[in-house]
């Protein structure tokens, strides 16, 4: 099927925008009208394969309608995503809540802009894990510290010490696919596709799946972040970036298959299956329903119990969260 599917057209794509816009997407003219232009034509978001991030690949088109020439899309592992925004290399992105806590906890400069979506990761064991207290002397393959302090976030929820009680192999993607299906690690936390890949390998079973279980369910897993200097420069362009990145969620949600094949031909990813299973299990087009303040205080309050910064979720929001853009586009954008 992969390599069957046709490219996707502008016109293809625009009409898609406006089923989008039917659905009460469009910004309201008069708001539309009186916005000036973005402060800069240029846009640099980070490509990695998680194509849970679908939004930052649909919003392409969105993008250049937002007055952005030129939008890039910077290859880049995903630990090298919050490190490369600290930098100024790219300047819009989306990684774990519990990353971005990290990394405001460290004193990286960024600021976080609002929520993106829940339930993208799951943990997935053996038949020796069942439940995350059975975690405890098992070891667990993690790719990045985002998620290594993702899975302590669990573990101290039911009382295990991360640092002592889990054993850590620095393993991701494939090579911890194959260990977790030979039964050489006990449980691994994976992101799209790799859990629509396990299950098709029928590899595993899932412990946890963030997208159903609580609380994970409840809070944000992923959230859209800045460089700090960005959007203190660039304030329109800012709002501008971010209202697309929204607009492109609701086509996630409502044309799965659309935004499937969108990310699939534009080579986000090569399996068309697995990227419209992803626009399925992902619950895209909920960005008003979840608070990102919560989100961040949620987690950053087990990453405190368990050791893992030392700052306060207070300060951790008041320092490295601007809700501003976030607040002015629940009232433009229609629901």
């Amino acid at each position: 099927m992969d390599g069957t599917l046709a490219s996707l057209s502008r016109r293809e794509f625009l009409g898609g925008l406006a089923v989008t816009t039917a659905a009460g997407l469009a910004l309201r003219p008069q708001l539309a009208a009186a916005e000036p232009p973005p402060e800069t034509t240029r846009i640099r978001i980070a490509k990695v394969p998680a194509i849970c991030l679908a939004q930052l690949y649909v919003a392409e088109e969105l993008l250049r309608g937002e007055g952005f020439t030129d939008v890039q899309y910077v290859e880049m592992e995903l630990p090298q995503i919050a490190s490369s925004v600290v930098k100024g290399a790219i300047d819009l992105s989306a990684e774990t809540v519990t990353d971005l806590i990290m990394e405001l906890d460290g004193g990286g400069r960024i600021v976080i802009v609002g929520g993106l979506h829940v339930g993208c990761y799951e943990l997935v064991g053996t038949d020796r894990i069942r439940k995350i207290s059975d975690l405890k002397g098992k070891t667990v393959a993690v790719a990045d510290r985002g998620r290594r302090a993702f899975i302590s976030s669990m573990a101290v929820q039911v009382g295990l010490d991360p640092a002592k009680d889990i054993h850590w192999a620095e393993k991701s993607g494939e090579e911890a696919i194959q260990l977790l299906g030979a039964g050489k690690v006990d449980a691994y936390l994976g992101f799209p596709p790799e859990p629509q890949e396990m299950r098709a390998r029928r590899i595993g079973h899932v412990v946890v799946d963030t997208a159903k279980d609580r609380p994970w369910a409840q809070y944000f897993c992923c959230m859209l972040f800045s460089n700090r200097e960005f959007v203190r420069r660039n304030p329109i362009a800012a709002k501008r970036a971010i209202r697309a990145v929204l607009k492109a969620d609701r086509i996630c949600a409502i044309e799965p298959d659309k935004a499937a094949r969108i990310i699939v031909d534009r080579g986000f990813t090569s399996s068309y299956n697995y990227a419209l299973q992803t626009m399925k299990d992902v619950p895209y087009g909920r960005w008003r329903e979840y608070d990102p303040a919560d989100s961040i205080r949620y987690y950053a309050l087990r990453l405190h119990e368990a050791g893992m910064i030392k700052a306060s979720p207070q300060k951790i929001i008041a320092e490295g969260a601007d809700w501003r853009f976030l607040g002015e586009l629940k009232k433009e954008l229609k629901g």
